[in-house]
């Protein structure tokens, strides 16, 4: 799954999976119609699933069925969607990872890669309010790699219950800030949806954290306990290369808790407001430091433009 390298701590969905099966029985069942595993117990909204092993071969390609349809908004990509799940192979009847034990939603924005492609294929179209059960082959999972105790070409199968859904803005809007320290880089101030412009000065790097308005927004201030939807742009201050964009994956936001980041961008956007358009440049002690990480060189400084789009406390 393509990200900012290293910016979420682990991937946001089941990069640590763990076997979560249970004896608990819910008050209800449901028969699939449409041929994926049967939900045995708990078929209503809101309430943990217990799942049939599959049948037979499992489907080639994508495969969803809404279970019991919600009234609310369609999902569309872009949207910042808050679901619960459960998860499982084909050919077992024990879940892998889920949601509802832990009594924590999940929190994504669909289309924005964060998620295995089957979810944002799947989901999309689908209604707030809605339970969707889906069968994803391996090309829409994890492949032939596996992941954890999800071995290799496994075809995955899954109940969500969506819970909410919001539009997000596709660009920071507010006041533009000026922006006239020489030896900082400069940010674009588009409102368009696009990328900004993101140009690093030939100086030395600042050593200590540098978190500025470039755009100033009039939302609440962000919360050390948010989780946010950004768009962003970060290339090294060493060359101006960059390393990561959400822009480049479609434009889509990209949804993650604030406390699962680097430390420089934990420091750097708590308080600043949502609907902002702030530059980070982050030195490595509040990066990755010594190590190397997915293309970024160790010991790097790194620039950021990043757009505040929503913050939803927790």
């Amino acid at each position: 799954m393509r990200r900012l390298a290293g910016l979420i701590v682990a991937p946001l969905l089941l990069l640590s999976v763990v076997a979560c099966g249970s004896e608990d029985k819910a008050s209800d069942s449901a028969s699939s119609q449409g041929g994926l595993p049967a939900i045995t117990a708990g078929a209503a909204f809101g309430e943990k699933p217990t799942l049939a092993k599959g049948e037979g071969d499992p489907p080639k390609e994508l495969k969803t069925e809404v279970i019991s349809e919600g009234d609310g908004a369609t999902l569309k990509k872009g949207d910042q969607i808050q679901v619960n799940y459960l998860g499982q192979t084909w050919d077992s009847d024990q879940p892998f990872d889920n949601s509802f034990d832990k009594k924590q939603p999940f929190d994504l924005t669909l289309g924005a890669g964060q998620v295995i492609k089957g979810w944002d294929q799947g989901l999309e179209g689908k209604k707030v309010g809605s339970r969707v059960e889906m069968s994803i082959p391996p090309e829409l999972g994890y492949g032939d790699q596996g992941q954890g105790e999800i071995k290799p070409n496994s075809t995955l199968v899954f109940v969500v219950d969506i819970l909410k859904s919001t539009t997000l803005p596709t660009s920071a809007k507010g006041t533009d800030v000026a922006q006239d320290n020489i030896d900082l880089p400069k940010v674009g101030t588009n409102t368009d949806g696009k990328a900004p412009s993101l140009t690093v000065p030939d100086k030395d790097a600042p050593t200590k954290l540098v978190s500025n308005y470039v755009i100033e927004g009039d939302g609440p201030a962000v919360k050390k306990t948010d989780t946010l939807a950004v768009a962003y742009k970060g290339v090294l201050w060493k060359g101006g290369k960059e390393f990561d964009s959400s822009y480049a994956r479609g434009g889509a936001p990209v949804s993650f808790p604030l406390a699962q980041v680097i430390p420089g961008w934990q420091q750097g956007l708590e308080g600043k407001k949502v609907g902002s358009r702030v530059l980070l440049v982050i030195p490595p002690d509040l990066a990755y430091g010594d190590q190397e990480q997915q293309g970024i060189p160790a010991k790097s400084t790194l620039v950021f433009s990043v757009d505040i789009l929503s913050a939803s406390g927790s």
